[in-house]
């Protein structure tokens, strides 16, 4: 259930097969490609698709120096149908205090017969949390790196 006052929310059809776009999320080197808007550099230090698998990543504007990017565990995984994770507790199973807000996401992908519907609800805990990720530019970032997915696995998709 989606509560307008703690959830953003954001939904595209992707023109390619969901395991298409399963293995963009699932796969160290395809995760590196589009996980954050360009020209930001993406390196994925821990990809563990599980239920308690990590979700770590770096970040670089230059391509050289890296800098924390998301520390974040898997809560649900379900094979090419809904990921779940959440940066309020970090890779070593710790409470974690993230910025710029802590959250959970939950990534749904969908048959469509033009592809693949593509959902994501992203819940705060509570109406600031919610207010500052947006005033940070929810729809602009995860809307460019949703883009940047559909272009990977739909080129993929047309070769």
């Amino acid at each position: 259930m989606i509560d307008p006052e703690l959830d953003l929310t954001l939904q595209r059809i992707i023109r390619a097969p969901r395991q298409r776009i399963w293995d963009a999320w699932t796969r160290p080197e395809q995760l590196a490609k589009w996980w954050t808007p360009s020209p930001t550099v993406t390196r994925v230090d821990r990809l563990e698709p599980r239920p308690g698998g990590a979700l770590v990543t770096q970040m670089s504007d230059d391509g050289a120096t890296f800098v924390p990017h998301m520390d974040a565990v898997f809560v649900v995984v379900d094979a090419t149908e809904r990921l779940v994770f959440t940066n309020a507790i970090d890779s070593s199973w710790r409470p974690a205090e993230p910025a710029p807000v802590p959250m959970t996401a939950e990534i749904t992908f969908a048959e469509h017969t033009d592809g693949t519907e593509y959902s994501v609800v992203v819940r705060h805990g509570n109406p600031s949390d919610r207010d500052r990720h947006h005033e940070l530019g929810f729809y602009d970032g995860w809307g460019s790196v949703t883009a940047a997915l559909a272009e990977l696995v739909e080129s993929e998709a047309r070769q």
